[in-house]
C-alpha cells in the first residue's frame, strides 16, 4: 500500500460527488481535458454556478494543499491507466509540476472521474466502498 498525504476518505467523497455531478442530464462535457490548464473546461463549468455537488467538490479540492491536490490528480492518472503504481513518485511529481489553481475543474471535467479515482485508490492498495 502506498501512503497518501491526502485522506482517502476525501477521495471517496470526491467519487460520490463526481457521480452526482455527472449523473445530471444537463451536464455535457464534450471531451476530457487535455491538461490541468485547459481553459475550455473552466469556461464550460462557469455555466454550472450554483450546482451543489460541483460547489462541494471544488470546496474539498480547494481545502487541500497543492501537493495533496496533485496526489488526487495522480490517483486519477493511475486509475485511468496512464501510469502504474510502481511509477507513483514520478506521477506525483508530474502532477505537482502541472498544478494549477483550477485542479478541481480539471478533475470534475472527466466524465469517468469516479471510476478513475476508485480504480486508482484500489491500485494503490485502498478499499473503496
Amino acid at each position: 500500500m502506498i501512503t497518501l498525504n491526502v485522506n482517502p476518505d476525501n477521495i471517496e467523497r470526491l467519487i460520490l460527488l463526481g457521480r452526482e455531478f455527472h449523473a445530471q442530464d444537463t451536464v455535457v462535457i464534450p471531451e476530457e481535458p487535455v491538461g490541468p490548464s485547459d481553459e475550455g473546461v473552466r469556461h464550460m463549468l462557469s455555466h454550472r454556478r450554483g450546482d451543489m455537488s460541483l460547489d462541494e467538490f471544488r470546496s474539498i479540492i480547494e481545502d487541500l494543499e497543492p501537493d495533496q491536490q496533485a496526489e488526487v490528480v495522480a490517483v486519477m492518472w493511475v486509475g485511468r491507466g496512464d501510469y502504474e503504481t510502481d511509477e507513483w513518485e514520478d506521477v506525483v511529481q508530474q502532477a505537482q509540476e502541472q498544478w494549477t489553481p483550477w485542479t478541481a475543474d480539471y478533475l470534475i471535467a472527466h466524465p469517468l472521474l469516479p471510476h478513475y479515482l476508485a480504480e486508482g485508490l484500489e491500485s494503490l492498495g485502498y478499499d473503496v466502498d
